[in-house]
């Protein structure tokens, strides 16, 4: 009509034109493989599976690696997949053993078949990190043998080694520079040398587990020869004036955590810890064991702590959860802390401890308040209570890390801390029993919804107070980013799990003890078990029966019971004690102890 010629039809064609090649893919190896290295861990894990090259790529460039579970996936795979690891993490048992008696002490989480795999698979390895698990002399002898360029080695929380394989590691790896025992159990062999044989690269060495006397003469030695020794957590068997000769020979220390205080015969010992510290411009951190609740060692902790005042304002952290110190002299010490960013303390600090640290230290973005009680004290009652926890949100608007355990709480404080700290990414909380709101007798559900709602970026969540189903709906349908979720002595029946497993989208752990919660919620929800990097489950209502419909229905689970080793099966009509899910790519493990059932008909 328009008078222009009408437009011929495509021509026909039986098979659809290919698709437009992938520029990405078109990109040199080095290119696409620096591109995946901008990217974050989970990132990188959901590129990867889009396509054989882009898995490739990540292949190539991933150059650290964290397994969260060393039963979750076989180490020989784990290694040919990624070649070039400089820095892997393995982790052992869950965190949730750390205090209960969830699994039993022959459990597992031996370190050997990773070392082994390494030994073979990662040439360039520079860092190596075990955390729960079982490492013996021989995995650490074999580490030294195969790795000499090595340059840390974290073995946290770990048993089954001495010094001897200690030794092998501080006599080969001659680029040493960090070597981390944190709470790790380590037999001594009085004949080993490990303490003389680090090399001069040396720049963090914490050996706070160890409960010997060591031999101060070659520690001092060793202090002197490291000019690049930044940190360094001395054990309880190391007096004060010791820790004073050992600042005066390492003035650049950033990071110094001690033990306990000696009575100090020396006149002169005031003016001497007082001029080591002095000296020490750089020191940011700082913990220490100060006093064990008795008269004659925490007298002597109170006259000596002005002696570190002078570096109390260049401090960020302070660790004092070990400290049975109490009374004016400690609030004094905090007081001039005026930079903190990290506080972890006891329940000694008090209400009024709390408060001067709310009116002190506004930078403040970590508290953690426990029980001394946990931490060996025996001495008179002394508790934290609601309101410091109220003074500390109100005057510390950084604040984004908080757990707290106290005497009582009420909703109305609870909501009062989710207004005043919106930033917050980790709260955990925890009555020593499952008490209500002291003030109106009801339960927690309003202070937790409160909490969920108002912090969005919240993800890690422990609740150990009286909630019922309606408070796990509000968490259910509000905490989108919790990741980590401890329930202990809550809630009213299955449906406040379910609500938990139905909502909480990102949520990758879940820890629960002595919550009357059973199997039906876990076998509806048996698809959203697989996304969780693991299930922990202790003094539940949980049958044995309902555990190996659990493992049959999703085989890609490993459901591990806990049983008396006498016994050959715990019986299916029987309440399990313990309960512990994980997703593996590796299958059954091969190492189960006798005390260990896999659930399976």
């Amino acid at each position: 009509m328009n008078g222009l010629p009408a437009a011929e039809p495509p021509a026909s064609s039986s098979s659809p034109p290919p698709p437009a090649p992938d520029p990405f893919n078109s990109l040199p190896d080095d290119l696409r493989d620096n591109t995946f290295s901008l990217l974050s861990a989970a990132d990188r894990s959901a590129a990867a599976a889009v396509c054989h090259s882009w898995f490739q790529a990540d292949s190539r460039s991933r150059l650290s690696l964290t397994v969260g579970n060393c039963y979750a996936v076989d180490p020989q795979v784990a290694v040919e997949k990624f070649p070039n690891v400089r820095a892997a993490v393995v982790k052992g048992k869950p965190h949730f053993a750390d205090f209960t008696s969830f699994l039993p002490p022959d459990w597992g989480a031996y370190a050997l078949p990773w070392v082994e795999a390494a030994v073979h698979g990662w040439p360039h390895l520079e860092e190596l990190s075990f955390k729960r698990m079982v490492v013996t002399d021989e995995c650490l002898q074999m580490i030294a043998a195969t790795f000499p360029n090595l340059k840390a080695l974290r073995v946290n929380k770990c048993e089954g080694f001495s010094t001897t394989g200690l030794e092998a590691i501080t006599q080969a790896c001659r680029n040493l520079r960090e070597l981390d025992l944190e709470e790790s159990t380590i037999d001594n062999n009085p004949l080993s040398h490990w303490l003389t044989n680090f090399p001069e690269s040396l720049e963090t060495l914490n050996f706070s587990c160890l409960t010997w006397e060591l031999n101060f003469t070659q520690l001092e030695r060793l202090v002197s020869r490291c000019r690049n020794l930044k940190t360094l957590k001395l054990n309880n068997h190391i007096p004060l004036e010791n820790v004073a000769s050992l600042l005066r020979q390492a003035p650049q220390i950033v990071e110094l955590g001690f033990g306990k205080f000696s009575d100090g015969s020396d006149p002169n010992l005031f003016a001497n810890v007082k001029a080591a510290f002095a000296g020490c411009t750089s020191l940011t951190r700082l913990s220490g064991g100060w006093g064990n609740g008795d008269v004659p060692e925490y007298l002597p902790a109170l006259c000596y702590l002005p002696a570190f005042s002078c570096v109390c304002e260049g401090l960020t952290s302070l660790n004092l959860c070990w400290a049975t110190t109490q009374g004016t002299g400690l609030i004094q010490f905090i007081r001039k802390c005026k930079n903190l960013q990290r506080l972890w303390v006891n329940d000694l600090i008090g209400e009024a401890g709390l408060s001067f640290v709310a009116s002190t230290c506004s930078k403040l973005q970590e508290l953690r308040v426990v029980l001394a009680s946990n931490y060996g004290y025996v001495g008179p009652a002394v508790s934290v209570k609601e309101r410091g926890l109220v003074a500390v949100s109100a005057q510390c608007p950084r604040l984004e890390s908080v757990l707290y355990l106290c005497r009582r709480m009420t909703n109305k404080d609870l909501i009062t801390v989710a207004r005043n700290c919106a930033n917050l990414t980790c709260f955990r909380f925890g009555l020593p029993e499952p008490n209500p709101d002291y003030i109106t007798g009801r339960p927690f559900d309003a202070g937790f919804r409160a909490i969920v709602e108002s912090c969005k970026g919240l993800r890690r969540l422990s609740v150990a107070g009286r909630l019922t189903d309606a408070g796990f709906r509000s968490t259910g349908e509000l905490a989108d980013s919790i990741e980590v979720l401890s329930l202990a002595f809550t809630g009213d029946s299955d449906i406040g799990l379910n609500y938990i497993l139905k909502g909480c989208k990102s949520l990758k752990r879940l820890q629960i003890t002595d919550c009357p919660f059973g199997g039906r919620a876990l076998l509806a929800n048996a698809a959203r078990l697989e996304t969780l990097r693991y299930l922990c489950m202790s003094s539940c209502k949980v049958t044995m029966l309902e555990c190996m419909l659990l493992g049959d229905t999703m085989p890609r689970l490993t459901v591990e019971v806990r049983k008396n080793a006498q016994l050959k099966s715990v019986p299916p009509n029987s309440l399990v004690r313990s309960l512990y899910v994980y997703r593996t790519l590796a299958g059954p493990r091969s190492d189960t102890p006798e005390s260990i059932q896999i659930a399976s008909i």
